[in-house]
C-alpha cells in the first residue's frame, strides 16, 4: 500500500451520521479516491472508534489505504494503515516509533519547508503542504506558496500532499508543480455526486 500515495486522497468532514460518512465514502472510493482519512474533530471517543471501525472495513474491501488523523491510541487499537500528525499533535519521529516501520505516516507542514524536511528525515511517508485556498472546513493561515510543491520536489522523492480549499480548477498548477496527491474535503463530500467528483480529480492523475 506503501507505493501507491498518488491520486486522490479524500479527508472525511465531521459528520455524526455513519450512515451517510459511509455512503459518501464509498461512492468516492467507487470513483477512484485512492487514500482515505479518518479526521472527525468534534465526536465523542465512541463514536470516533465506530465510524473509524466501519471505515476501515470499507476501505478493505476497495483495497485502499486508511488513514487516522492525530489519534494514536484508535491507530493502535485499529491497527489502521497509517496516522497523520500535525503540528499541535507528536512530533513524526515519535509517531514514527510508536507505529512502526510498515505504516504510513503523514505529517502537516502548512506552508514550512524546514518543517517537511524535519519529517523527511523523521521517518515521514508523505508530506501535506496548505492552505493554499480559503476552505470551507479547515480554518488555517491561508498563506502557502504554490511553488512549494516545486521546491520539496527538487529536495526529497517523497510523495506531496496540497489540502485547503481544493477544487478541480485550482489544484491543477499544484499538480503540474508536482503534488503526487490531492487532499479533499467538501470538493467531494459536500456535492450532490462524490463518484464524479472523485473521478474527476482522479482524472488529474491518470
Amino acid at each position: 500500500m506503501m507505493n501507491n500515495l498518488r491520486g486522490l486522497y479524500i479527508v472525511t468532514p465531521d459528520w455524526d451520521d455513519t450512515e451517510q460518512l459511509l455512503k459518501a465514502t464509498e461512492q468516492a472510493l467507487q470513483g477512484g479516491a485512492n487514500i482515505v482519512q479518518y479526521r472527525h474533530k468534534t465526536a465523542s471517543v465512541g463514536l470516533r472508534k465506530e465510524q473509524a471501525l466501519a471505515l476501515q472495513v470499507l476501505c478493505r474491501q476497495y483495497q485502499k489505504p486508511f488513514i487516522i488523523n492525530d489519534h494514536l491510541d484508535l491507530f493502535l487499537e485499529l491497527d489502521a494503515d497509517g496516522l497523520h500528525v500535525g503540528g499541535m499533535d507528536i512530533s513524526v519521529a515519535q509517531a514514527r516509533a510508536q507505529i512502526g516501520t510498515d505504516k504510513i505516516l503523514g505529517a502537516s507542514c502548512y506552508g514550512d519547508l524546514e518543517l517537511a524536511r524535519t519529517a523527511v528525515s523523521s521517518g515521514a511517508s508523505y508530506v501535506a503542504f496548505g492552505g493554499f485556498y480559503p476552505s470551507r472546513i479547515k480554518k488555517y493561515a491561508v498563506t502557502t506558496a504554490a511553488t512549494i510543491v516545486a521546491d520539496a520536489g527538487k529536495e526529497f522523492q517523497l510523495s506531496k500532499v496540497v489540502i485547503g480549499g481544493m477544487t478541480l480548477e485550482n489544484c491543477q498548477p499544484l499538480v503540474q508543480y508536482g503534488a503526487e496527491m490531492v487532499a479533499v474535503i467538501s470538493g467531494v463530500y459536500m456535492t450532490d455526486d462524490p463518484k464524479l467528483a472523485a473521478q474527476q480529480f482522479s482524472a488529474l492523475f491518470a
